[in-house]
């Protein structure tokens, strides 16, 4: 297999990693921003939940370098996040909220495209090579 479709489908999956924690990082200033502007019942509930927003981008980006890396792990990480991901978009599409369409979709779309990612074979076989440290 030649190495443009292998890194092609990488790419892919690390520019898709690295815009969901670009998002996250967005959803993070968002909250706070809002712990500021916006009346909480709590504010260190707000704060917690920001920071954790923090860290969830942080983990992405880190995840998405790793993917060029070919680091074996990412493929359980990835899971994992996207795994949660569908969760909250199911959880989101329950809701009956005129925008949960919307924000369902941009959740689980990304989510399912990741995971068939994962599992192409060309990502595959570079996860899961042997690699000297």
């Amino acid at each position: 297999m030649s190495e443009r479709p292998r890194r092609a489908a990488l790419n892919v999956l690390a520019a898709l990693i690295l815009l969901e924690g670009v998002a996250l990082a967005a959803l993070a200033i968002y909250l706070v921003v809002e712990i500021f502007l916006a009346p909480t019942a709590s504010v260190a509930s707000a704060i917690a939940l920001a920071v954790c927003a923090v860290i969830a981008a942080i983990g992405l980006a880190v995840l998405s370098r790793a993917v060029l890396r070919g680091r074996p792990w990412i493929r359980g990480a990835t899971i994992c996040w996207q795994v949660l991901q569908v969760l909250v978009a199911v959880s989101i599409l329950q809701a009956k909220a005129p925008t949960s369409p919307l924000v369902g979709g941009v959740l689980i779309v990304p989510a399912v495209v990741i995971i068939a990612l994962l599992f192409t074979p060309t990502v595959v076989a570079w996860t899961s090579r042997s690699r000297e440290s």
